[in-house]
């Protein structure tokens, strides 16, 4: 028997113990991200109690925040594929996967800094955008109580990687949800001066955030000293050594990540200001389409960071077999979920409506009418906007992040946007056009994905020792960090 037939007697097997690896990791993640997103809606629900231009200011300025806050959650989660490599390569590595996360928390400083600098200046920045001075006022005071929670954040972001590399989610899971409930009392009290605090507004909101982002960030540093298989790594030893080649190597392949999420997130917030230009009845309906979407996104996005940790365990234990099954398992997962959520999508779109208005009130008709034309093309956003969302944690776990860059420029600004909006003012299709738009933006880029890794696969995935890391000297000297 040749060795390839061994390899293909073995397949079967592979891949249901791979199906069973990535739906252990996937399920986890989910919901850690589920968790996250519940924290942002708690805010917005509550400044909604303080009046609509308390709410108003409040989004401003949590766009802008979250504008700058997903790029640099793009470049610390370049810690995930590392530490994966690394753990592939030697299941009990400790040293690298220190130096690793040391250096990811001090990119994540590194680059705090400068989106502190911004933020300070937010109410100037929204006033050069063209919104109301009171609203930008607000906003502005809102970003300076907000602003802090960006390097806890980015720090709990390099620690959940380090947790995720390990096949560990479940602290972070725990962690986010004791967050969302932290987060939801002190929105309580600081908001509204509950429990003998200050009534502080729009400010409590912002400190309730930030506090919030602590627990999330002193949560798993307590959770990884207390769980006796994680203490081992001593994350926290000799701190302040720097190891320049790994920070440079951090900032390579993380900011074309966080480029890449910027493209997509920001294509998304000129769709909502699209719609605006369109009408109210459109914007009201695009709202309630694109939460539904974004509430079912949440799978594949864990199912990619789940994929991006089994191809990186795979690519540094130099099995190519193990990273075309790592990949396609987790992208026949994704793309299996989403055309399930099509699926309702097209035969219930008034019974997902109805979750968010009365869909029986004379005066929500046309909301109703455009929302369920809406949630038509979104069914198939589902799959590309799955497929791209794996496709690039397929890529990511090779460390493959700036071709898909270039691809998500040119999919979501080089042509979902233009032809959103030409469709929309130029073909008279007005909000069904900007989704089209978006569809089609969200297919190229998902096309792209899928032949970078078909192409990666066909010339031979694993250049293995391409892009590898050289050892620094200290490497070999025993007890060094």
């Amino acid at each position: 028997m040749t060795q390839n037939d061994t390899a293909e007697n073995a397949a079967p097997s592979a891949w249901a113990k791979e199906w069973r690896a990535t739906l252990a990791l996937a399920w986890p993640l989910v919901l850690t991200n589920l968790a996250q997103t519940a924290m942002g809606t708690t805010d917005v629900i509550m400044l909604g109690w303080l009046g609509a231009e308390s709410l108003a200011a409040g989004a401003l300025g949590f766009n802008l925040y979250f504008a700058m806050l997903i790029f640099a959650i793009g470049i610390v989660t370049a810690t995930a594929p590392m530490i994966a490599r690394e753990i592939g390569r030697r299941s009990y590595e400790v040293r690298q996967v220190r130096r690793t996360v040391r250096q990811g928390l001090w990119v994540s400083a590194a680059i705090a800094l400068p989106i502190w600098l911004l933020l300070w200046q937010g109410e100037a920045i929204l006033l050069a955008m063209g919104q109301k001075p009171d609203l930008a006022a607000a906003a502005g005071t809102y970003l300076h109580a907000l602003q802090w929670a960006v390097l806890p954040f980015c720090g709990y972001v390099v620690l959940r990687s380090f947790l995720s590399a390990l096949q560990r989610p479940m602290w972070a899971l725990a962690v986010s949800i004791a967050a969302n409930l932290f987060n939801i009392l002190a929105n309580w009290c600081l908001i509204f001066g509950n429990l003998g605090f200050p009534a502080l507004g729009l400010t409590g909101a912002g400190v309730a955030t930030t506090a919030s982002s602590l627990f999330l960030f002193a949560g798993l540093v307590i959770a990884i000293a207390l769980d006796r298989r994680l203490r081992r790594y001593a994350l926290f030893g000799r701190f302040w050594r720097p190891d320049w080649s790994r920070f440079t190597e951090i900032w390579r392949i993380g900011l074309p990540i966080g480029a890449t999420f910027a493209f997509e997130v920001t294509i998304f917030n000129a769709a909502v200001f699209l719609m605006g230009l369109i009408g109210t009845a459109s914007l009201a309906a695009h709202s309630i389409a694109i939460q539904i979407a974004s509430l079912t996104f949440m799978v594949p996005l864990g199912i990619g960071q789940a994929v991006t940790v089994r191809v990186g365990r795979a690519f540094g234990a130099e099995d190519r077999q193990g990273v075309r099954v790592a990949g396609w398992t987790g992208f026949v997962m994704a793309i299996a979920f989403m055309a399930t959520m099509a699926f309702f999508m097209l035969v219930t779109p008034q019974l997902l409506v109805s979750a968010f208005l009365d869909v029986r009130a004379p005066e929500n008709t046309e909301v109703v009418a455009l929302a369920v034309s809406f949630l038509a093309l979104a069914g198939l956003f589902q799959i590309f906007d799955g497929a791209q969302a794996v496709g690039a944690g397929m890529l990511r776990g090779l460390q493959d992040t700036r071709v898909p860059m270039v691809y998500a420029a040119l999919g979501y600004w080089g042509i979902g946007l233009p032809l959103g909006a030409a469709l929309a003012f130029r073909g008279g299709l007005d909000g069904v056009g900007i989704w089209i738009g978006l569809a089609a933006g969200l297919a190229v880029v998902a096309a792209l994905m899928l032949v970078r890794w078909l192409r990666r696969e066909r010339l031979g995935l694993l250049a293995f020792d391409a892009g590898r890391p050289a050892a620094a000297p200290a490497d070999c000297v025993p007890g060094s960090a």
